[in-house]
């Protein structure tokens, strides 16, 4: 009996092993945070947050800077740096609302491949999940003049659905 007790033990803790979601093991640094043009940034979180007060709309404040909103809670697993994400999404300018790119269908991406902004906010969100986000240039094209539709110093609103 105490074979058979023993085997059953080790079959549910595999099984619960298993199941187990493996630990982040990179996560967007503080210094690499802290590195962006920090005078641009409370630029950006001040015409972030004006036009958020003019929409009426009530955002979660992540200490980055970046803003967000959950429009739907999901109740998958959150992603990892290192982890290759499935979206929906669309993009528009905050300044006037232009749309400058979507996903017409699920699309994946390396997470690390991606805008700084969606690093530091897209760890935080479970999969299954439908955000809006606010960020601030500096986490998102900067200064860059050679982005079409994009103009240099964009405030970015991302509608994201996080599929897996």
């Amino acid at each position: 009996m105490n074979s058979c007790l023993g085997s059953l033990v080790w079959v549910i803790l595999s099984v619960a092993l298993f199941k187990c979601e493996a630990p982040c093991t990179r996560t967007v640094s503080q210094s690499r945070i802290n590195a962006v043009d920090q005078n641009r940034l409370e630029l950006d979180i001040a015409a972030i947050d004006t036009y958020l007060e003019n929409q009426q709309i009530t955002a979660i404040e992540d200490a980055s800077g970046i803003r967000y909103t959950i429009e739907l809670e999901g109740s998958g697993v959150k992603p990892c740096i290192e982890n290759s994400v499935t979206v929906n999404y669309k993009g528009k300018l905050l300044s006037n609302g232009s749309q400058f790119d979507a996903s017409t269908s699920p699309v994946s991406f390396p997470l690390d491949n991606l805008i700084l902004g969606w690093q530091i906010i897209l760890p935080k969100i479970k999969s299954g999940s439908s955000v809006t986000v606010y960020i601030p240039s500096v986490f998102g094209y900067g200064a860059r003049m050679d982005i079409p539709k994009i103009p240099a110093n964009s405030n970015l609103i991302f509608e994201i659905d996080l599929i897996k």
